[in-house]
């Protein structure tokens, strides 16, 4: 991982959550002062099974994925990508040794708060908690798409509601074998059903 102190004050993050819900001057500047950028490349990984992660990434440009592995397999447990944010959800919000492993799929840029920057902005900024809310309910609504996801037994219906719910350009940058495992299927079965759209 590459890290640099953002001097360019090139804030994406403050757009992003800028764009959820409006920033009091005060908490601009105390993120101004504290995001930082990096990158990584491609197949590293950000966050291994078993440490606390305690930073909550933004995704500028690139994909990531978690996973966990099972009897010498990887299991791909979900995907994300531009302008969204990821972290382990029981290490930075527990505090707690995370269950799985966060890996770049393709160069990454990501722009970064540590756990106690975010930790200060909730209980001295309101709106920082508004924002929370509102991050909270669309991880809770993409957790239930992932559950629904699970549980449809046709592979090709599988297939169909993550196209139907997600950027289709996606399918072209997700290394086959990963979009494989996150819907429950073989590399060959998703390479078929590709061929049969």
């Amino acid at each position: 991982m590459t890290i640099k102190k953002n001097n360019e004050k090139n804030l994406f993050i403050i757009l992003f959550l800028n764009s959820i819900y409006p920033l009091s001057p005060g908490l601009k500047q105390y993120l101004m002062e504290n995001i930082k950028s990096c990158s990584f490349e491609r197949n590293e990984i950000i966050n291994k099974e078993g440490e606390v992660c305690k930073r909550l990434y933004l995704i500028k440009k690139g994909i990531v994925r978690g996973y966990f592995v099972s009897e010498g397999i990887e299991i791909t447990t979900w995907l994300d990508c531009e302008n969204e944010l990821f972290t382990s959800i029981t290490g930075f919000f527990r505090n707690l040794p995370s269950e799985e492993n966060i890996q770049s799929m393709e160069k990454t840029y990501c722009d970064y708060l540590e756990y106690k920057d975010y930790k200060y902005c909730l209980d001295h900024f309101p709106e920082m908690q508004q924002i929370n809310r509102l991050l909270m309910e669309e991880y809770y609504t993409l957790a239930e798409r992932r559950v629904y996801l699970a549980r449809i037994p046709s592979a090709g219906k599988r297939l169909e509601y993550y196209m139907a719910n997600n950027r289709p350009q996606l399918l072209d940058r997700i290394p086959k074998k990963h979009l494989a495992s996150f819907l429950s299927m073989r590399p060959e079965t998703l390479s078929r059903l590709m061929k049969e759209r």
